[in-house]
This record gives structure tokens, sequence and C-alpha cells, in this order.
């Protein structure tokens, strides 16, 4: 009786284990998968950018949903095409624009000694969260003091990209911030309010002229596509 009973719990356990194990496997996720999917979502952000990286759907800011809008615009066109050209040009444009503002700060930070760190500072990814910060409220307060009284970004009139607040934060931590903000008066000082004004976007682009001509693309045939078909009629 006891080695009947032992048999059928040594086959009932080992039942549940191979069970276990086959759910543990279903369940587990490829960790190929996952690391392609994580350099992805990196090299997406030192691509764009975001002003807003904990923003998965890119739409909380006007810049932000522009340039969204543009390169899922160029995805859905043909490559080579008209549309695909002028679509990468605008899209270009609005990446300069944000590496520009990326370079200021990496310069400052280089000349704070920073030489090798600056780019680990500046970076920030989508997972960056305010509930993780050490000091927001001060890092709050030093990211409007350089928007208002520096050019280090290209508009006052606008907010200013949230993935400085990040950094900021960082640089707080280091104590380095204070040094940070006296160099960027320095360096950028505000510019006239002639120059902001030639500028009303902040951008160098002008924002709702990009989102119509988007809309107006994907309601119009490309033009390569136009001319080929108006040569195959002629052929």
């Amino acid at each position: 009786m006891g080695s009947a009973f032992g048999r059928f719990c040594m086959q009932f356990f080992c039942c549940c284990c191979v069970t276990d194990e086959e759910d543990d496997d279903e369940k587990e996720p490829d960790p190929l998968e996952f690391f392609n999917r994580e350099v992805q979502k990196r090299r997406d952000e030192e691509t764009n950018l975001w002003s807003t990286p904990g923003d998965p759907s890119h739409s909380e800011r006007d810049d932000d949903r522009t340039l969204y809008t543009l390169i899922q615009a160029r995805n859905k066109t043909r490559m080579g095409s008209t549309g695909y050209r002028r679509l990468s040009v605008d899209i270009e444009a609005m990446r300069d624009t944000r590496r520009e503002v990326r370079d200021k700060w990496k310069t400052i930070l280089e000349n704070l000694g920073f030489m090798a760190e600056a780019d680990s500072l500046l970076n920030v990814s989508a997972g960056a969260s305010q509930d993780r910060m050490r000091d927001a409220a001060a890092a709050r307060a030093m990211l409007n003091l350089l928007h208002t009284e520096t050019s280090i970004f290209n508009s006052s009139k606008n907010p200013p990209p949230e993935r400085y607040l990040f950094i900021l934060d960082r640089l707080i931590y280091l104590d380095i911030a204070e040094d940070f903000v006296a160099k960027a008066k320095r360096f950028y000082p505000p510019k006239d309010s002639d120059d902001s004004d030639e500028d009303p976007m902040g951008l160098g682009i002008n924002l709702p002229l990009l989102l119509a001509r988007v809309e107006a693309m994907n309601g119009v045939p490309d033009d390569d596509d136009d001319d080929d078909e108006e040569k195959s009629k002629n052929t």
C-alpha cells in the first residue's frame, strides 16, 4: 500500500513538474526579442530626442505630436517618392533643432569638466518618471530659469522640453546644477525680442503648416505615382 501510494505521488508530482515547466516555457519571454525591442527604443530615443520621453503616444506636446505624425506618414509613403523625400526633410529639420539644444547642454557639461560623462548625463530613457526624481521642485525651478533667462532652448514662448527636467535633477544630485545655470547664462544669453519673433513656434519650422501638409498628402496621390500614370498613358 505504501509503495503504491509512493508511486502515485511520484507520478503525480512529476506530471505537475512537467506541466509547470511547460507553462514556464510558454510564459518566459524571448530574451533576444526583448533585447531587440530595448535596442529599438533606445535608438528611437537617441534619434528623435522626444520632449516628453515618458509619453509613449508622443501626443502630450505639440512638437512631439508633429514629429511623430510626420514619421508615421513617411512610414506609409513609398520610399524614394517625392512625398517621402519631402517628409524626410521636415523630419530631419525637427531632429536637427532638438540636436542643437542637446549640443548646447553638452558644451556646458564638457566645459564643467564632464567630457566623458556628458553623453550619459544627457541620456533620458522612455521609462523616466518624475516619481523617481530626487528633487523635482528644484529641478523645475531651474528649468524655468533656463527657459526665461537664457537662449539654451530655441524659444521662450513654448514650454521647455520635459526631458531636461530629469537631466537637471541629476545635476542637482551631483551638486553642479548652479554652476551649469551660471555657465548657460554666460554662454547663451537671452535673445532680443526681435530675434525671437522670427521663430513663432520655437522650432525653426511651422508646426501647423507641417501638420496641414501631412493631412493633405494623406488625401492626395503621390506626385511620382501621377507622373508614372501619365507616362503610361502616353506610351
